[in-house]
């Protein structure tokens, strides 16, 4: 494993820099990927890796790189397969997208990958994407989820072309029900809730069906003076549909409940099928991707749109995607938030999309990954390792790098020289500067040392049984490499990082992390990486991103 590591990095820094492997920038890659590994193994195999990747013509090592890493090749243009092939579209066809979430909880990872998937396709043939609320069930909707809904989206990168509301259209959705009414096929049904239900399974028409088209709108007229649930606008279509979802369908219900937007003016809301398949009508949307939950109804919603003369959308159901361990049911997230079981909808254990920006998920990361996971109707589980080797590939080309030291042992080691020390904010981009370290004899380490064995303090020296030995980077000594403070140095900074299981570690960091930004992500080297949450006075809060 170590070997096959080694040498896609040795491949990947040759051909970044001109045919030539830096032993220094691919050992610290093999570190952040394989923390745990041991030192000298890493340097001695290294070298000899980086010998016969630097023997290389630099046209070898593309297709060598291309061969075993292909992702680690730097591509001015994407060559990727097109997910949207499928989709048969032809060239200068008008394009309109749409994503219409309901604002009724937090947005998680699945939310994204709808939305990114519709937005990606309007992007990719030069069409339109339309962001809209699906808020017509006021007993659901939240303003604080418009609110979040907005922010989250935004900061994924889906800029939308058009930003609607589909309850700006309850009059226009009135005036579509009593077109269907006068043309006899919608029908207010006034039977008890559960008989209709045994009526609909068993195919049976009931006796509502019948009225004429004036009673059916004078019921309609009187129902926000009704009870909830007394009276039913419904379709008239097929009692005996194989498709259940057919067999008379409602499109509008009494909801005697104040909407976050519009207050009380509003009493009797028009259905999920209904407002959808009308405010995509209204909208022009020419294509819609969503997940498979929904293709029961397709058939219903492109009736609906093909009786009131729209045109119809293409629609393609998708299989959802769990990530394994992770909850996304919003009833049950919201039960464990008021259990103390879960600090909020952020929290580190979740895969909201609050969640995953707080512990330091790049919105490329996240939208590489969703993209990755791409159109298929098989379901599938995937890990948290997916989504992390995506955010790894975004973190490691731009995230500092630091010490940080979590057992605050300290040792001695005799003979050290003073030293006014370097070391790299970064191994691959000197743009970003380097960090400065004055030492004396004494230092924190995480490490138990084992007699004889010589170690290396990263970016500093080597030394055995507590004795200086030397500074040169030597493979032969076969010394482990240990991350480090100077510990006498007055204004290293105290940590706490929260975990995943809601677990702190507290330790001590260099006082370059002083600098971080809040909501920045660094690297603590040979640990893993972290979002600066926020400054206290007496210690910086970081959130656990991961290795």
């Amino acid at each position: 494993m170590l070997e096959e590591i080694a040498y896609k990095y040795a491949l990947q820094n040759a051909i970044k820099f001109n045919g030539k492997a830096n032993m220094g920038a691919v050992i610290g890659k093999i570190i952040s990927e394989l923390p745990t590994a041991n030192g000298k193994e890493i340097a001695v195999k290294v070298k000899e890796i980086i010998d016969r990747v630097n023997s290389m013509s630099l046209r070898q090592q593309v297709d060598e790189l291309n061969a075993v890493a292909p992702e680690l090749l730097e591509k001015k243009e994407a060559k990727e397969r097109d997910i949207f092939a499928f989709l048969d579209i032809k060239g200068g066809e008008k394009i309109t997208t749409a994503f219409p979430p309901g604002p009724e909880k937090y947005p998680h990872i699945g939310h994204a990958k709808a939305l990114l998937m519709n937005h990606e396709l309007a992007r990719k043939h030069g069409g339109k994407f339309v962001l809209r609320f699906e808020d017509t069930n006021p007993k659901l909707v939240k303003e604080e989820f418009y609110k979040i809904m907005l922010e989250n989206f935004e900061w994924l990168g889906a800029k939308w072309d058009k930003l609607e509301y589909a309850c700006d259209y309850m009059e226009k959705f009135y005036q579509l029900c009593e077109d269907l009414i006068n043309k006899g096929l919608a029908y207010a049904c006034t039977c008890e809730k559960e008989a209709m239900k045994h009526k609909r399974f068993r195919g049976e028409e009931c006796d509502c069906r019948l009225n004429d088209a004036i009673k059916n709108m004078e019921l309609f007229k009187k129902m926000p003076e009704m009870e909830e649930e007394s009276c039913i606008i419904r379709m008239k279509i097929d009692m005996n549909h194989k498709n259940t979802t057919m067999r008379d369908p409602a499109l509008f219900r009494i909801i005697k409940h104040k909407h976050a937007r519009l207050g009380e003016k509003y009493k009797v809301w028009p259905s999920y099928d209904f407002q959808n398949a009308v405010m995509d009508g209204i909208e022009g949307i020419t294509h819609r991707l969503r997940s498979k939950e929904f293709e029961m109804r397709n058939e219903l919603q492109r009736y609906i749109q093909k009786t009131l003369g729209f045109k119809e959308t293409n629609i393609y159901e998708f299989a959802r995607f769990e990530l394994e361990g992770v909850e996304t049911s919003g009833r049950l997230i919201r039960e464990k938030i008021n259990n103390n079981e879960l600090i909020g909808w952020d929290d580190p254990s979740l895969a909201t999309i609050v969640a995953l920006r707080r512990r330091g998920f790049q919105p490329k990361a996240i939208k590489d990954f969703v993209l990755s996971t791409g159109l298929s109707k098989t379901e599938s589980t995937l890990t948290w390792d997916d989504l992390i080797v995506h955010n790894r590939r975004v973190l490691d080309k731009e995230a500092k790098r630091f010490f940080l030291v979590t057992n605050h042992r300290k040792i001695k080691i005799s003979y050290a020289p003073k030293m006014e020390a370097k070391a790299p904010l970064h191994p691959e981009n000197p743009k970003l500067g380097e960090r400065e370290f004055k030492t004396g004899d004494e230092f924190y380490i995480d490490e138990d040392l084992k007699p004889r064995q010589v170690y290396r303090l990263m970016h500093l020296f080597n030394f055995k049984d507590g004795e200086f030995l030397s500074q040169d980077h030597n493979p032969e000594l076969k010394a482990k490499i240990i991350h480090w403070l100077p510990a006498d140095d007055p204004e290293l900074v105290h940590v706490e990082v929260l975990m995943p299981d809601k677990s702190v570690v507290k330790g001590l960091a260099e006082q370059g992390v002083k600098h971080l930004k809040e909501g920045e992500v660094c690297q603590f080297e040979r640990n893993f990486f972290a979002r600066l949450d926020k400054k206290e006075k007496t210690k910086l809060v970081f959130w656990y991103t991961h290795q």
